[in-house]
């Protein structure tokens, strides 16, 4: 699912692109993508666009009027700038935003349909989308800490949490906790202060770091490719390959839909977390450290 930096770079692309430019229409290329259609479709037509916005995981178009397109991606859903008229792609096309100078496409990839479009109108439609998570690279470092310790859940639950941190997702959770060294299944209210101060500061320093390198691949155009799966990356993705601090194989967790990148060196003191199905088969040959795996 594209997180923070991605959707960040994505509407500097597109307010580079359109700001202030009229709607010429917007084409509905899957119906079941429109969530919400107060206003509907057609009543887009002529308003220009005034502003964008990121609400957690979910872009928002502003056109005139008060009236606003919510975007959320999902995990397969993809913009795209083509040339003005540009047809929807069959199958993946759902929606296109038509302006002067090229089109703003929705697409997404596979068979599920989960991406979604809401058109809204005014304030209270929009600020309906606000699931309460901090917004982590607007925050002091006392809200930061303050937001943890009030959280239940383990580091990386606690950081993917829309209701806790807004826009992290698994990708840059592996990232920022590989960073402040930490390992994803502490429990984020023991941390202590300077752990507390690691994890804030490496959140701020990775979540920059990836909006300033998207940036730069997108130049002057538009991103290339929007992935939460990067050779760039420390950790995420890259189970089994050394760990750019210190060589040792990254480790993985597998949980539901979802799994966690670490390195045990870095993070967990060189013992090796438990991946539960693992564990169940292996009993007592599951191997607790790094050096009981590297045997």
């Amino acid at each position: 699912m594209p997180e923070l930096p991605d959707l960040s770079v994505y509407l500097d692309c597109i307010e580079r692109k359109a700001l202030g430019a009229p709607l010429r229409g917007l084409r509905i290329g899957n119906p079941f993508v429109l969530r919400s259609v107060s206003p509907p479709p057609a009543e887009l037509a002529g308003r220009r666009l005034r502003g964008t916005a990121r609400i957690g995981k979910r872009l928002a178009l502003r056109f005139d009027g008060g009236v606003c397109a919510v975007i959320h991606l999902m995990i397969l859903g993809r913009l795209h700038w083509k040339k003005a008229g540009a047809p929807l792609p069959k199958g993946s096309g759902l929606a296109a935003f038509d302006f002067d100078d090229g089109t703003l496409m929705l697409t997404e990839s596979g068979s599920k349909r989960r991406a979604a479009l809401h058109l809204v109108a005014g304030d209270d439609a929009l600020a309906a989308f606000e699931r309460g998570g901090l917004e982590p690279l607007d925050a002091s470092a006392q809200a930061f800490t303050a937001r943890l310790r009030a959280s239940r859940h383990t580091l990386k639950r606690a950081l993917t949490d829309p209701a806790e941190f807004a826009g992290i997702g698994n990708a840059y959770s592996d990232e920022i906790l590989h960073r402040a060294r930490l390992s994803p299944f502490k429990r984020a209210g023991e941390l202590d202060p300077g752990e507390a101060q690691r994890l804030y500061e490496a959140t701020q320093t990775v979540l920059r770091e990836w909006i300033e390198r998207l940036r730069a691949e997108a130049g002057d155009d538009w991103p290339p490719k929007v992935t939460a799966f990067r050779p760039e990356m420390a950790v995420h993705g890259r189970y089994k390959l050394p760990c750019p601090v210190c060589a040792a194989p990254v480790q993985r967790i597998v949980y539901a839909a979802n799994e966690a990148n670490y390195c045990a060196r870095c993070q967990t003191g060189g013992r090796l977390l438990a991946d539960r199905a693992l564990s169940r088969l292996l009993h007592d040959n599951w191997p607790k450290t790094l050096e009981e795996l590297e045997k």
